[in-house]
């Protein structure tokens, strides 16, 4: 693993990929994409798996049977390795993790110990004000009122909205290693609160974890 994992030439790849997201124009860079996508991307996931646990590279085709976006290839890279995520694109680095669309078995047990457990409630609280004055952005958009089953004036409704316990810091794309693994230490803290409240280990849980900043789309859908 060297000390930077990305270089500009990956955002090179990227920009000629989003103006001809095409079959032939990717098998005829595909030489391109193993040296500066592909291999970076696998040598930054065995770091990850040494440091957090078992994960894998996202896919780079696209998943279009359910969308009217027929492009067939991401337009940026992603991996996910034990709570923690990285993309890489044109636009820099996205960094963090966390559990991003629990099931609603997740869910449920999320929002009972809010509700039920003061301590777990104020331990989720002090580990999004302290990601988010470190520059982190909190995966969303919550929910516009309160769930089904909670009142709206419950004492801890903000908690409750949420949808997603995840968190991600955007960073630029040629940033040296220690400067990711301290994004993803960053986050250990609210990994684990999900691991002990919100069984974050439930098989129901969507297989694609990518925690996406307020706005953005699901991984396989955005550009």
């Amino acid at each position: 693993m060297t000390d930077h994992p990305f270089r500009p030439a990956l955002a090179t790849f990227f920009r000629g990929l989003a103006e001809h997201n095409e079959k032939a124009w990717f098998e005829e860079h595909r030489d391109e994409w193993e040296r500066d996508v592909q291999a970076p991307m696998e040598a930054l996931l065995a770091e990850a798996e040494r440091r957090y646990g078992p994960g894998r590279v996202l896919r780079q085709h696209r998943d279009v049977r359910f969308t009217p976006d027929k492009r067939p290839y991401r337009e940026d890279t992603g991996l996910t390795a034990g709570g923690v995520y990285l993309s890489a694109g044109v636009d820099g680095l996205q960094v963090g993790g966390g559990l991003y669309t629990p099931s609603r078995a997740q869910l449920d047990a999320a929002r009972t110990a809010i509700d039920e457990h003061p301590q777990a409630a104020a331990a989720l609280q002090r580990e999004l004000d302290a990601l988010t004055d470190a520059g982190f952005e909190l995966a969303g958009p919550p929910l516009k009122t309160a769930p089904r089953g909670w009142p709206k004036d419950h004492p801890r409704i903000e908690l409750l909205r949420m949808q997603h316990y995840a968190a991600l810091r955007h960073l630029p794309l040629t940033s040296p290693l220690d400067d990711v693994v301290a994004a993803w230490d960053a986050v250990q803290p609210l990994v684990r609160w999900t691991v002990k409240w919100a069984r974050a280990d439930d098989p129901e849980a969507l297989d694609d974890p990518a925690p996406p900043v307020p706005g953005a789309r699901r991984i396989d859908e955005r550009a």
